[in-house]
């Protein structure tokens, strides 16, 4: 269970013809790919929530408590991307230090969150449409809608959304990195606007407090539903204060979900030891100015307590007479969230892809086209299938679940760094995280900290789909593991 995979044998495997990925990637295409996931579901929709419910104006710390827990983590993946430029991020990086079981539980993991990441993100992107459809006095019949709104069934635009991605991820890396180049620059130039239109309509007093003074939220908050880390010490749950920085924190974490996404596509890129890590830590570092500026903005904007909760960038110009800039804010939003969809399904099939490679799951998923050279089996399968999911799905609290996943595979990051570097000293690092193990100490602690501060409701949740991950593991994956039988066959 936990036997490893040699970081020579993982790259020998990726030497295989009809197993092999296409490298097509530059360090600037990393980056757009990373800041193309980034910017997204967090800063439209997150940014008012938390301000409104967690953090008041503080919400601006909260972003920066959440990039540095990243930025640990960041550190920790460029080492790994670096030195070990295979498909499958953390699951890859697990297999190669810790072993086959964690392995098989990160990459389960990984599988899940970018999967649900995509279905929600294409049902928020559905709505942004559909907001925009009606300003031009468009209407889809509304069993055509989704099931958010009345009478709604079936959601066709996030439906056809999935599909289209799908159908470009298959027909190569590159093309997709064209189509993200070109929504990036729409995107980040709607985030410029709302951070430099912004400044000549804050108004200071918005800022009173700044740090609002702790309050017990409405019921008392049950155990259920309140941060971990409370339940655990015994005090009650509240909102604002600095808890209430900690507690946004995990949840604009979600904004931040897509740096590691990067390393998935490590494999495909042209001169990894060089450019993963600038793609990684470039990307972490441009999302996170811009979302300490935005949040600033926002909250200077209109009071925290008046902010919208499902458009607060859009809806905050409409509050001070600018209903122009709040369309070009939907606009850019409907726009951005397409990248992020394109990139987390991205991220979902190189880690299916890794693990048919390997064996733990089907090796039929593990063979590339023989054109385009992308894993066009899983990429298909898991497109139809969240398609469909995305079509059904109703928008609820699924950002902290996605959140403790991503989490956890931060801390399995970290501690395999740890491991990597006591077990192989001599493996040519061609950018090594600074100050082991004091740094990845860190990482695992920071991380786990935001995790406690996510509900036990979630905490629950992830629990079961881990324990059905370790099932399936133990029925399937550990008897066709490609490592596992070429012991027996040494054996014997």
């Amino acid at each position: 269970m936990f036997r490893t995979k040699t970081v020579e044998q993982s790259i020998r495997d990726t030497e295989e013809p009809e197993h092999a990925l296409k490298k097509s990637l530059s360090a600037w295409d990393l980056m757009v790919f990373g800041v193309g996931v980034i910017i997204g579901t967090g800063i439209f929709v997150l940014t008012g929530k938390v301000a409104k419910e967690n953090a008041g104006p503080a919400t601006a710390l909260a972003f920066v408590a959440a990039g540095i827990v990243c930025a640990l983590a960041a550190l920790c993946y460029a080492e790994f991307a670096s030195t070990v430029p295979v498909a499958g991020s953390a699951y890859t990086f697990a297999y190669a230090s810790i072993g086959e079981l964690p392995a098989w539980i990160i990459g389960w993991d990984l599988v899940l969150e970018f999967a649900l990441g995509t279905a929600v993100v294409a049902v928020g992107w559905s709505g942004y449409v559909r907001s925009l459809m009606d300003n031009v006095d468009w209407h889809l019949p509304a069993s055509l809608q989704g099931p958010d709104v009345p009478n709604g069934t079936f959601d066709i635009l996030a439906f056809l959304l999935v599909l289209v991605l799908t159908v470009v991820l298959v027909l190569g890396m590159k093309l997709s990195a064209r189509i993200t180049a070109i929504v990036v620059a729409i995107k980040v130039t709607v985030v410029m606007i709302v951070i430099i239109a912004g400044l000549f309509f804050i108004v200071g007093d918005n800022y009173d407090p700044f740090i609002p003074d702790a309050v017990t939220p409405p019921g008392g908050g049950s155990a259920w539903d309140a941060p971990l880390v409370q339940t655990i010490f015994g005090y009650e749950a509240t909102n604002f204060g600095v808890m209430g920085i900690f507690t946004a924190a995990s949840v604009v974490f979600f904004a931040f979900i897509g740096f590691d996404v990067v390393a998935t596509a490590a494999e495909e890129t042209k001169l990894p030891q060089r450019d993963m890590p600038r793609g990684i830590l470039g990307s972490l570092l441009i999302c996170t100015v811009l979302y300490v500026a935005v949040a600033l903005v926002v909250t200077g904007m209109q009071h925290y307590t008046e902010l919208s909760v499902s458009a607060p960038l859009a809806d905050a110009f409409k509050a001070v007479g600018h209903p122009f800039y709040a369309g070009v804010i939907s606009f850019g939003a409907a726009v951005g969230l397409t990248t992020v969809c394109l990139i987390l399904l991205l991220g979902q099939t190189r880690v299916f892809f890794a693990m048919s490679r390997d064996g733990l799951l089907p090796r039929f998923f593990s063979v590339t086209h023989p054109r385009f050279r992308t894993p066009y089996r899983p990429t298909i399968l898991l497109g139809v299938i969240i398609a469909i999911v995305a079509g059904f799905t109703s928008i609820n609290e699924l950002a902290t679940l996605v959140n403790i996943g991503t989490l956890f595979a931060f801390v399995v990051v970290a501690f395999g760094v740890m491991v990597l570097r006591r077990t192989r000293p001599d493996l040519h690092r061609a950018f090594r995280t600074p100050w082991v193990p004091a740094l990845p100490i860190l990482s695992i602690a920071a991380s786990v900290w935001l995790m406690l501060n996510l509900p036990g409701e979630t905490w629950f949740r992830f629990a079961v789909w881990m324990a059905i991950g370790i099932v399936v593991y133990f029925l399937y994956g550990r008897s066709h593991s490609r490592l596992g039988r070429a012991g027996k066959d040494a054996l014997y």
